[in-house]
């Protein structure tokens, strides 16, 4: 898997989105979920805009950056369709994204996505988003969507709160 023998950074258990982007701790090597990267491009949000090109860019400079094939996928349909973003630059979007590490899933990511939405509850692609983190070593997955918590070792971190 991409990335998945790049050495973790540490940071200290319980950590806040603020402590992140402020610089007051080295990031540690984040996941990015979809919602995330679409805020980055979403002028009708514009704190929420703020704070997603920062952590894109400081993720991007420390080399800690993390998603998956899924990510860019949705990325790219939800940027075109919900936001107007026009095709040509959309594309471009994801080539510059694609520069972060990106986890692409194996079947055995998809049997483990499975069991952590019957176990667990969560939406089959947020499961998989999970697996594909854990997976890339990270220890943080920042995400609008799933409920802040830790899950195997795994901080999710809602980075507009």
């Amino acid at each position: 898997m991409a990335g998945a023998s790049i050495e973790t950074r540490f940071t200290p258990d319980k950590i806040t989105p603020d402590e992140i982007t402020s610089g007051k701790i080295i990031p540690a090597r984040s996941f990015f979920d979809t919602n995330v990267l679409v805020y980055a491009d979403d002028k009708a949000a514009p704190a929420k805009q703020r704070k997603a090109l920062d952590l894109v860019a400081e993720h991007r400079l420390a080399r800690t950056g993390v998603l998956s094939l899924q990510v860019l996928q949705e990325y790219f349909v939800t940027v075109t369709r919900k936001l107007q973003v026009d095709v040509r630059i959309a594309r471009r979007k994801v080539e510059l994204l694609a520069e972060f590490d990106v986890a692409a899933p194996e079947v055995a990511d998809i049997l483990a996505a499975i069991d952590l939405h019957r176990l667990h509850g969560f939406s089959f692609w947020d499961a998989l988003i999970l697996r594909a983190a854990k997976q890339a070593g990270c220890s943080v997955l920042f995400s609008e969507d799933m409920q802040a918590r830790e899950i195997d070792g795994l901080q999710i971190v809602n980075p507009f709160r």
